[in-house]
């Protein structure tokens, strides 16, 4: 039988996903991160979902941000990301090749557009 392939970025799905939640919070808080190309690609992912959510406003969509993340970054995607994006229908980030680390992984910035 042929499983769905996923990408593993940690130590394991607890590591995974925490990993997956601090750096989409960082990528919202500040609006830009410099991570590693598979990092970038998952986060980019789980970011542009929850602003999807964030440019609805009832009462169901903010309970399941602020489950996905922190206080600060929830407020920031229903406060400020949500009526950015209220017309855009979707493709809110950009992911720009900036160079290489020292081990030869790839060094990317994820920034919202």
């Amino acid at each position: 039988m042929r499983h769905l392939k996923k990408k593993k970025i940690g130590k394991g799905k607890d590591h995974a996903r925490k990993l997956l939640r601090s750096l989409a919070a960082s990528a919202i808080v500040y609006e830009k991160i410099q991570t590693t190309e598979a990092r970038a690609k998952l986060t980019r992912s789980v970011v542009e979902k929850l602003i999807t959510k964030g440019k609805k406003e009832d009462l169901h969509t903010k309970r399941q941000i602020f489950s996905a993340l922190p206080d600060n970054a929830a407020r920031k995607v229903i406060e400020v990301l949500g009526p950015r994006y209220k017309t855009r229908p979707g493709g809110y980030t950009r992911i720009v090749r900036v160079g290489k680390y020292k081990d030869g992984m790839t060094k990317v910035l994820l920034e919202l557009v």
